[in-house]
């Protein structure tokens, strides 16, 4: 008889995260996953490349927040990743719902395919390395175990949890038994770990197949499992997305698969391996995988470095002239500037956080704000006015909407604007302008083959992005 192969492993990679620590270049409108940190790709493109159809996998299934669908899909498809499934989360639950979600849609049609779960803004260097983990850990997934992956340490570090390896499994090679998973201990347990010779650092990839996931949520998360379901099973299609039911999937547990399953399950695994991996968590990782001059600088962007040692600046904006600093982590974007020893990079959410508290606009969000569309920039902000620039790409089409608080004045900089103002349609060149009075219904498109640029001067009494009512709108905005 012909050997029957089994079915490529698909698969998910979940891009839910915020990116806490890295900000200001990371944050909730465009988190670390999104940003080309450490090559010019971005980190979901290098993750879903080294799980591509050319590496023998399935087109992949990512997670992702609602706000960022479409420039998870765009990034998709300039890198040529056909197929994909991307799968909408009304609000971030952890990973637990998440691969749930994906391992529920994907029973319903093979039950025992294969999951490889990962995070899309992690590093890893060796990638013949980590394919050949991948399929140690897929025989063993498919003889019923909830295989992870366990890096091999290179220091006693605190910020990653820990996997003690037991015995080999039998007919399994390259996998053995977990006896215990200990989350981020302190300094002297983790020196001990690594002394020991028994614990790998838990990289949070796993592997198994959808029939198991879903039997081990059942015994040990049925809270998960049920309120997942029943958010697959109201899910909506929208484009090419997968829109989860809202009030069911926020009803779930906010928790990760290692609390939900992995601590609890008699069947984990593990796959030792050395791949290079990192999880990229901080500015002082950033440091430790960059090139460095001479001196242990990394220098990224519109900067300069003068008798510095160990420092990582990089500027996504203005020019940013460092002096004498060692050791030292300098950021900059065009509205925000950080600056610290490199041995607090874990301490940056305690800034988040009280920009947070101030209500500050810029510890969520970056001054280019992106849409299914394009883009828009603040450029001006003063009293009862401001003035942005607004990129629409080729077919691109703002909501019809209207404004109570504020009237608006464009012009065209480049391309041409199908402006529709009133029961009116006006075609715009370089150079010619609009007028839009409070009130008016509008709505701008992007008719031709180049981008569409614009300067927009905003006036009135309140400038907030929620003063939108749109009546029409093609991407499914409310």
């Amino acid at each position: 008889m012909p050997e029957i192969r089994p079915s490529p492993v698909i698969p998910v990679i979940l891009s839910g995260g915020t990116g806490t620590r890295l900000w200001p270049a990371s944050r909730e409108s465009l988190p670390k996953q999104l940003l080309p940190l450490i090559s010019d790709r971005t980190m979901l493109v290098e993750t879903a490349l080294r799980a591509s159809a050319e590496a023998g996998f399935a087109p992949p299934i990512v997670v992702c927040n609602e706000a960022h669908r479409f420039l998870v899909g765009e990034q998709l498809r300039e890198a040529g990743i056909t197929g994909a499934r991307i799968v909408l989360e009304p609000e971030g639950r952890n990973s637990a719902p998440a691969i749930a979600a994906a391992a529920l849609l994907v029973a319903e049609t093979e039950p025992d395919a294969t999951l490889w779960m990962m995070a899309a803004d992690a590093v890893i260097a060796d990638i013949p390395a980590l394919h050949a983990a991948v399929d140690a850990a897929a025989t063993a997934a498919r003889a019923g175990h909830v295989v992870t992956f366990g890096m091999t340490p290179t220091a006693a570090e605190t910020g990653y949890g820990y996997i003690e390896t037991g015995d080999p499994l039998p007919g399994l090679p390259g996998v053995l038994a977990v006896r215990r998973f200990t989350e981020k201990p302190d300094a002297a347990t983790a020196a001990a770990f690594v002394a020991g010779g028994r614990h790998l650092w838990n990289s949070g990839m796993f592997v198994f197949t959808a029939a198991t996931l879903i039997a081990e949520l059942e015994q040990h998360a049925p809270s998960v499992l049920e309120a997942v379901r029943k958010a697959v099973a109201a899910r909506t299609t929208d484009l090419d997305f997968i829109r989860l039911d809202r009030a069911a999937f926020a009803a779930c547990p906010s928790i990760s698969l290692d609390y939900a399953v992995a601590e609890k399950t008699s069947r984990a695994a593990v796959v030792p391996a050395s791949l290079g991996w990192s999880d990229v968590g901080s500015w002082a990782a950033l440091w430790e995988l960059a090139a460095k001059d001479a001196s242990g600088n990394v220098a990224i962007g519109n900067v300069l470095v003068e008798d510095c040692r160990n420092a990582y600046v990089r500027s996504d904006g203005p020019l940013v002239a460092v002096l004498g600093l060692e050791d030292a982590v300098v950021v900059a974007t065009e509205d925000a500037v950080l600056a610290m020893p490199r041995s607090r990079a874990q301490d940056v959410k305690r800034v988040v956080d009280r920009l947070k508290a101030a209500k500050r606009r810029e510890a969520t969000e970056h001054r280019r704000m992106y849409r299914p569309w394009g883009f828009y920039e603040g450029l001006i902000a003063g009293e009862r006015f401001q003035v942005k620039r607004i990129v629409v790409q080729p077919g691109g089409r703002l909501s019809l909407q209207k404004h109570f608080h504020r009237a608006e004045h464009w012009v065209v900089v480049a391309g041409t604007a199908e402006v529709t103002r009133g029961d009116k349609v006006l075609l715009l060149r370089e150079n010619e302008s609009v007028y839009l009075p409070l009130g008016c219904v509008h709505r701008l498109v992007n008719p031709g083959r180049i981008p569409l640029v614009l300067i927009e001067v905003q006036s009135g009494s309140y400038l907030g992005e929620d003063d939108i009512v749109r009546l029409e709108d093609v991407y499914g905005r409310s």
